[in-house]
């Protein structure tokens, strides 16, 4: 497991995740901080992350 900071897009807080570098996925999170709903995506090759997206959902 690898640990990876980003910011919220819904308020902005720098926030940690623990990603699995064994496999390629995109979830839903909640954030840790103000509980919104995040589309996370990531992308490994040869267990580096090459990508990373995260993104708010629309309620």
């Amino acid at each position: 497991m690898i640990e990876h900071f980003f910011q919220c897009p819904y308020c902005w807080e720098s926030v940690s995740m623990l990603l699995d570098p064994s496999v390629s996925t995109s979830y839903i999170e909640d954030c840790e901080v103000c509980c919104n709903p995040i589309q996370v995506t990531t992308q490994f090759t040869g267990g580096e992350l090459i990508a990373f997206t995260v993104e708010s959902i629309q309620q």
